[in-house]
């Protein structure tokens, strides 16, 4: 959102971009670790896939929600407190639906589980 937002895109392009960079960033997060750990690449992505989707996506579709549906924080802009503000308490908002899905996958054997084999090495 602050990408678009400083280069004043529209809000589809701030959410678009939002979503993207949250995927990308998210499954690098993983993918770094898994990878020190002797795995490669092509093993790795789907690992990454297979650990951070659900999650990614939870937290991108509640946060956005969030700043869509608080009046005026779509459209505010860097030097707003709205902005900032919304962002903010998206993520928390976002974390509290992330965090019960993510364990319950765990539980399962899925999520972030799938990798946790690969940590610590």
């Amino acid at each position: 959102m602050v990408i678009a937002t400083a280069f004043d895109l529209s809000n589809a392009a701030s959410i678009a971009i939002a979503v993207v960079l949250a995927f990308i960033f998210g499954y690098s997060f993983t993918l770094g670790p898994v990878m020190r750990a002797g795995v490669g690449l092509r093993r790795a992505l789907p690992l990454a896939f297979a650990s951070d989707t659900a999650s990614i996506a939870v937290m991108e579709a509640v946060d956005n929600a969030f700043i869509l549906l608080v009046p005026g924080a779509i459209a505010a802009g860097l030097g707003d407190g709205l902005f900032w503000w919304s962002l903010g308490v998206g993520f928390v908002i976002a974390f509290f639906f992330a965090f019960p899905l993510n364990r319950w996958l765990i539980a399962r054997g899925r999520g972030h589980a799938v990798v946790h084999q690969f940590h610590g090495h």
